[in-house]
């Protein structure tokens, strides 16, 4: 059975979300929805895309779709997911899953109500080297978690084009910012490996007054940029996270754990992808010798993890994102079918978005505050 997919808005999801979907061999992307019907029809037009949409509300009931892919802003996501999912629709949504801790909540609420598969668009578990790491960490190369460092820092407004299409990031009602956008998808996969955080202090600030565009002009944000947090995990390890869009010469991807045999360490330039995220790790051999080295040797990847898996595309694809997205898209389909489990799904998105309002609580509070205790 082919599944007809619908995807709102053009600029990512044309570069990233569509090869990706089509990919899959078993899916069909037949729809496509931006704000303005020039814009849809220009849009369905150059990508081969049978239906154009501007009422993303009536692209989300329409009968003769079966998945809607949502990658436009989190504060105008909320009715067209809720519609969608009382319509029957599965859905792969964009992350920050929401704009705040009550829509979140509504649409955990719909959500359950429904027999819908809900996937988010956080992939970096899906990346191989991460992906490697994650399991390895639970076959218990570390041993006890003890603790380790995250994070995802990458230079979006430090230096923009003109026509960067994200300037949107500067509106406050947006429901984003550098620790909700990176910091979120930083969370999945250091759930995922660690399990459930049971309490955490953080600080969640705008460095960066003013985004100075290669044109001349400027846009003085309101939201903030630039995320730390320390996580403590129910496991006992301790994290240190830092998440943002404001640093200069980026230090992109970092997670590394460390436990009482090992350790393990992701690493990539910038946002997490198939060929340039690379595995580094060491177990304690010895037990006599506490000192890891200075510099850790790359861990193999078996090379399994870059291609097959029922995609048409690897991880030499042009478009790096595409790869992992697939393999998200590829286990949603496949759980639409009862053949396997999504993930990360609904369930897992509700549980990050806790996190995210027990950060900011503890930011505009200036305090511990345990997620547990958010409802």
């Amino acid at each position: 059975m082919t599944l007809r997919v619908a995807m709102v808005g053009a600029a990512w999801g044309a570069m990233a979300h569509l090869p990706a979907w089509r990919a899959l061999g078993d899916v069909e992307v037949t729809a496509i929805c931006t704000s303005r019907e020039e814009t849809a029809r220009a849009a369905a037009q150059r990508y081969g895309i049978e239906r154009p949409f501007w009422d993303a509300l009536a692209m989300c009931r329409d009968p003769d779709i079966d998945i809607i892919d949502l990658g436009t802003r989190p504060n105008l996501r909320v009715p067209w997911i809720i519609a969608a999912l009382h319509a029957g629709k599965h859905l792969y949504n964009a992350s920050p899953h929401a704009p705040d801790w009550s829509a979140a909540k509504s649409i955990d609420n719909a959500w359950r109500a429904s027999q819908s598969i809900g996937v988010v668009d956080a992939f970096i578990e899906h990346v191989p080297a991460v992906r490697r790491q994650i399991e390895l960490i639970e076959q218990g190369y570390i041993g006890t978690p003890i603790g380790g460092t995250c994070h995802f820092n990458i230079s979006l407004f430090n230096a923009p084009a003109a026509d960067f299409p994200y300037a949107w990031f500067a509106d406050g009602k947006a429901g984003v910012s550098g620790l909700r956008n990176n910091g979120s998808h930083a969370l999945y996969p250091l759930m995922k490996a660690l399990g459930p955080i049971v309490d955490l202090v953080a600080d969640d600030r705008q460095v960066l007054a003013e985004w100075p565009f290669a044109d001349g002009s400027r846009i003085e944000p309101e939201t903030n940029d630039t995320g730390n947090a320390m996580l403590r995990f129910a496991s006992g390890a301790l994290v240190q996270l830092q998440a943002g869009w404001a640093m200069p010469q980026h230090d992109g991807w970092l997670l590394d754990l460390y436990g009482s045999e090992g350790r393990l360490m992701s690493r990539s330039p910038t946002f997490p992808t198939a060929r340039d995220c690379k595995l580094f790790g060491a177990k304690l051999q010895d037990k006599a010798d506490q000192h890891a080295p200075t510099d850790l040797p790359e861990v193999e990847v078996p090379q399994a993890y870059f291609g097959g898996n029922r995609v048409g595309i690897d991880a030499d694809f042009p478009v790096p994102p595409a790869f992992p997205m697939a393999l998200s898209m590829r286990k949603m389909v496949d759980a639409i079918h009862g053949k396997a489990s999504a993930a990360p799904d609904f369930g897992r998105a509700l549980e990050v978005e806790r996190v995210m309002e027990a950060m900011r609580l503890s930011s505009a509070e200036r305090r511990w505050v345990a997620p547990g205790n958010i409802d």
